[in-house]
Order: structure tokens, then C-alpha cells, then sequence
């Protein structure tokens, strides 16, 4: 893996690329350097956004400078704290009876009991958080069940829908529209406000499906 490039973005902002390509170690690398930044506790840094390959830095340039900034980003890129990078293992029950279970079969020439046997299998890994709050990424799909997005996304996708899109799976924490695959649904509550942290599923947790009658 190649070292960190540190670059602006925009007037109060600044960009930590990792990697340029979906990976586990370069996921693992980029929520070290978040969580060593969170942790430096930065006066005038306003937000820590890490995605996938990259970790955004923005900070209030009325309150400190970029050159400040960038000193203490080069010190959480020289130590990125990697005590959580093994993640918690995440077990959601899902009864599979989504809309386009029998669609995702079809298309992939597998039998049902097939799509379901190869989605419950991986231990996924959860890249980031995005779209909507406590909505995870998580990868990598079984190759067979490698699918693009529906050509025409659902107004309304339910809250505990779980699907599958690309090479990535995820539940909806909330009712949302959506063109991923439905390929089941979960009661688990995913995103809470009033729970600590309020997401089910971190970034670098592994999750597991397990299906359900």
C-alpha cells in the first residue's frame, strides 16, 4: 500500500486518499487515521468524514489554520490508532422474502435456496456509513451474485429491507427510496437516536446474515 496523499478540498477542508480501489486494508487503514484525528481531539475541526478510500478532514478557518491542520493530520497518518481494526462481529437475522429474490435468481441462473446460501455465507466487511443515517456498505458479495442496481429504483424501500447491489450488500435503516435487490427483511432496529452509538453497524464491524424461518 502506497503512503497517504494529503491534498485540499475546497477553503476549510482537507483530503486523506489511502487507496484508489475497494479494499479491506485500505478501509482498515482509513478508520485508523479517523479514529487517531478524533482522538488528537483538533480545536477547530469541525467534522471527520472517512468513505471508503478516503478520510475528509474539515475544520473552521476562523478558528485555526490549514497549516495546523495538516501538522496534526501527518501525525494520525504516522500512527493511525488500529485498536479496533479486528471489528465487532455483527448477526442479523433476516427471513428471505424479498420482493426480488426470485428476479436476483433468475438472473443469475441459481435456484433460490442458492442465492440465499450465497448471501448468508461471507463474513461481510463494513466500509463506511452513507445515503442515510446508519446505512452500511458492506462487501464483498459472492461474485455469482454480482448484479447492477435496478433499472428503475422503488419510491419507497421498507426500514430492515436487506439487498444487494454491485459487489456490496446492506440493510435500510430507514423507508427510503432505493434500487438495490430486495432480498429479505430484518426486525433488527439498524439506526436508533436515542441508542449510543446510534447505528447498529460501525464502520470495520464484520457482519453475518443468518436466515430465519
Amino acid at each position: 500500500m502506497s503512503d497517504p496523499v494529503v491534498a485540499p478540498l475546497g477553503e476549510a477542508a482537507i483530503l486523506i486518499t489511502v487507496g484508489t480501489s475497494l479494499a479491506r486494508d485500505v478501509s482498515r487503514r482509513v478508520q485508523g487515521i479517523a479514529r487517531s484525528l478524533e482522538r488528537l481531539s483538533i480545536d477547530g475541526v469541525t467534522d471527520i468524514v472517512p468513505a471508503y478510500t478516503t478520510c475528509a478532514v474539515y475544520f473552521d478557518p476562523d478558528r485555526t489554520t490549514r497549516a495546523a491542520v495538516t501538522a496534526l493530520v501527518a501525525q494520525a497518518i504516522a500512527a493511525p490508532d488500529m485498536t479496533e481494526s479486528a471489528g465487532r462481529e455483527v448477526v442479523i437475522p433476516v427471513r428471505y422474502n424479498g420482493e426480488d429474490l426470485k428476479d436476483v435468481a433468475r438472473a443469475t441462473g441459481l435456484s433460490v435456496g442458492e442465492v440465499i446460501a450465497r448471501h448468508s455465507a461471507p463474513r461481510y466487511y463494513a466500509y463506511a456509513l452513507g445515503f442515510t443515517p446508519g446505512f452500511a456498505y458492506l462487501g464483498d458479495v459472492d461474485t455469482s451474485l454480482v448484479l447492477p442496481r435496478r433499472s428503475t429504483p422503488r419510491v419507497r424501500v421498507p426500514a430492515g429491507s436487506v439487498a444487494i447491489a454491485g459487489a456490496q450488500t446492506a440493510v435500510y435503516p430507514s423507508s427510503t427510496p432505493g434500487g438495490w435487490h430486495l432480498l429479505g427483511t430484518t426486525t433488527l432496529v439498524m439506526f436508533d437516536p436515542q441508542r449510543d452509538p446510534p447505528a447498529l453497524i460501525r464502520p470495520g464491524d464484520l457482519v453475518r446474515f443468518e436466515a430465519i424461518p
